[in-house]
């Protein structure tokens, strides 16, 4: 079988993303790489749980003023789209948690004046989960830029492995960059006019990205059938449905993948699979 990126994203949060993308990973289990996207709030180490042998800082570069050199013409605060920078009479300003890091005001600055330090603003930690390469990206509290924090745990690709990446809930910026690149992305629902209505809008951003996709139907005896309509009607694949069931319940709020407790669900993720490898033939 060849390699793959897949990610597993949704709209809304709490489809079960990650429940799918750890018994994803486990089922297949040789020449896996796991990336955990959801940098905000990982927890794929939880039911994975990696022996950690490496952690790096993640930081952007935050501008520094030498007030010896400059004239406060206020080309700085001018190009800095994040308003990071006011320009007073006779002294700047830096908001740092603003600031994004692109280095405009230090490029266009005429008088030079502008230098930049490095900001911590999270940490990417790495190790092995049996046979899974692991990784994920933790922000740091407070913090809001999860972008860049996304960018660094995603060099951390392999493309001799299949990966799997763990994406955070939304349409937004990190999510973008999370899915971006992906050969699939699986998008994780459940029958209810949140989940639809979220499934929509995700399902508009991959088809502006141009990356293949198919559904899965989580919790899929509760709600109604139109999620399963939508689906039909756009052409999307629905890969798997899974019911609500106390047994998965269970072994989910004990941090256990429920392919450990129910074998047949692990030649379902193994078939899953295969069906993304043919749709992305």
């Amino acid at each position: 079988m060849k390699n793959l990126i897949i990610s597993i994203a949704s709209g809304k949060g709490g489809t079960g993303k990650t429940l799918i993308s750890t018994n994803l990973a486990l089922s297949l289990s040789k020449n896996i790489q796991f990336i955990d996207c959801d940098v905000e709030e990982p927890n794929a180490y939880l039911f994975l749980k990696p022996k950690f042998t490496k952690t790096e800082s993640v930081n952007i570069p935050i501008p520094v003023v030498d007030e010896k050199k400059c004239d406060y013409c206020g080309k700085c605060a001018e190009v800095c789209m994040y308003n990071a920078i006011a320009v007073l009479k006779d002294k700047v300003l830096i908001f740092s948690e603003l600031c994004h890091g692109c280095g405009g005001c230090s490029l266009l600055c005429p008088q030079k004046a502008i230098s930049e330090t490095n900001k911590a603003i999270g940490v990417i930690e790495q190790g092995l989960s049996g046979q899974i390469e692991f990784a994920h990206g933790v922000l740091n509290v407070g913090e809001a830029l999860h972008t860049p924090v996304v960018k660094a745990v995603k060099k951390k690709i392999d493309n001799s492995k299949t990966v799997i990446i763990d994406v955070a809930p939304g349409t937004s910026c990190p999510v973008i960059e999370a899915v971006k690149e992906s050969d699939f992305c699986i998008l994780v629902t459940e029958p209810t006019p949140f989940g639809l209505n979220d499934l929509i809008l995700a399902v508009g951003v991959l088809r502006k990205l141009g990356i293949p996709f198919g559904v899965i139907i989580n919790r899929a005896d509760v709600g109604d059938k139109k999620v399963e309509k939508y689906c039909d009607k756009e052409k999307i694949p629905i890969l798997m449905q899974i019911p609500i069931d106390r047994e998965i319940a269970v072994a989910y709020s004990n941090g256990i993948p429920f392919i450990e407790c129910n074998k047949k669900w692990k030649q379902k993720f193994i078939n899953l699979y295969s069906e993304i490898i043919k749709l992305t033939a």
